[in-house]
């Protein structure tokens, strides 16, 4: 395959002279509960406020953060996953970097040079991709821990996250089910074309979408690897986002962690092995405690939050038929704030949700 006829160009003033950023598009998603689809109800709900600097705790996907800095927000994106912070890396953080073409070329072809461990191939046979699609993934990523730039290395590792996540039955890793793909029968759902697709094709596409996602808005925007509740705050944040992780009233909850592992495990590739929870069919990372995925805790944590944030306007996306109910947070975030609004979207049903009766809301303090 020639790579460089695949690859494509772009004009480098077309980034920095523009000044009008409606052009510039998010890449796309299908990862999990994104806010993608509400991030304009979002934005709209929130621009009469004043405010220059915006915290996105709870970052995910990094398409809300990308929102702000899209109407010149000095934004600052959180996520506690690593995998996630590389994508505010690539798409928050950085304003004019983009992976060049030879960058590509060099991630995407084996080299005499460099030795090859079997990481993936030994410790996933089976489970979410073909032994082919194992190794290409094993070289890839070994090359990509080569690039010297961070911002580079970033948009590679969006790129390879989202053609990892495209090419999974239900968009996620949390079983082993490659039998899903590969299986020659009928099938009610799924889109066999997408799964079998080349790695290599998906890895073009978002390379290509991320790199026209790109641009500067003239602020210092920043992408951090925390707990929210250990941001500095000293600068106080004029508007705090909050997106927390999901737990429904029958108390089932959204484990991103558990969820996309693997997407975690290639950030640790070389250490991936020392931190894999072997008794697992799906040899998933070691579970790791998270309060927001505890219904006893959750209550004292959005308190703690609340308080932490408190001389900043809260803006929290929540789900109607979520723990704490949309009564109990109201007067969680009233401690704090004497004006809580309750915004509605009404029913959105998130991809997988078996409940059709959840209505989308925005709580917005101040």
């Amino acid at each position: 395959m020639d790579m460089q006829s695949t690859l494509f160009n772009y004009n480098n003033q077309d980034f920095k002279s523009q000044n009008n950023f409606d052009s510039f598009k998010f890449p796309s998603t299908r990862y999990q509960g994104s806010k993608l689809k509400l991030v304009d109800w979002i934005i709209n709900e929130t621009k009469n406020y004043s405010y220059e600097t915006v915290l996105d705790a709870f970052g995910g996907t990094g398409s809300v953060s990308y929102s702000y800095k899209k109407i010149g927000k000095e934004v600052t994106y959180n996520d506690i996953l690593k995998f996630n912070y590389q994508f505010g890396k690539a798409l928050i953080e950085n304003n004019d970097m983009k992976l060049s073409n030879e960058s590509v070329n060099f991630i995407l072809n084996p080299h005499d040079d460099i030795e090859y461990k079997t990481i993936i191939q030994d410790n996933f046979k089976d489970t979410y991709f073909t032994d082919d699609e194992n190794k290409w993934l094993d070289m890839v990523i070994t090359n990509m821990n080569y690039l010297d730039n961070e911002f580079e290395y970033a948009i590679a590792f969006f790129a390879l996250s989202q053609s990892c996540i495209i090419k999974r039955p239900y968009n996620l890793f949390h079983r082993k089910n490659l039998y899903m793909r590969t299986s020659n029968v009928k099938r009610s759902f799924g889109n066999k074309k997408t799964w079998d697709t080349a790695f290599v094709d998906w890895f073009l596409k978002f390379v290509k979408e991320a790199n026209h996602s790109i641009f500067n808005n003239n602020k210092l925007n920043k992408s951090l690897n925390l707990n929210a509740i250990d941001i500095d705050n000293e600068s106080k944040f004029d508007l705090v986002y909050i997106d927390t992780p999901y737990i429904s009233e029958k108390g089932s909850t959204v484990d991103y962690y558990g969820f996309y592992h693997f997407l975690e495990g290639l950030l640790i590739y070389d250490n991936w092995e020392k931190n894999i929870d072997y008794k697992s069919k799906h040899n998933r990372l070691i579970p790791k405690k998270n309060v927001w995925n505890d219904k006893k805790l959750i209550y004292k944590e959005f308190d703690k939050l609340f308080n932490k944030f408190q001389d900043s306007i809260l803006v929290v996306s929540y789900r109607s038929d979520g723990i704490p109910s949309e009564s109990e947070l109201k007067e969680l975030i009233c401690q704090y704030k004497t004006n809580v609004k309750i915004k509605k979207y009404g029913n959105y049903k998130y991809a997988l949700s078996k409940n059709k009766k959840s209505e989308e809301l925005l709580f917005i303090g101040e």
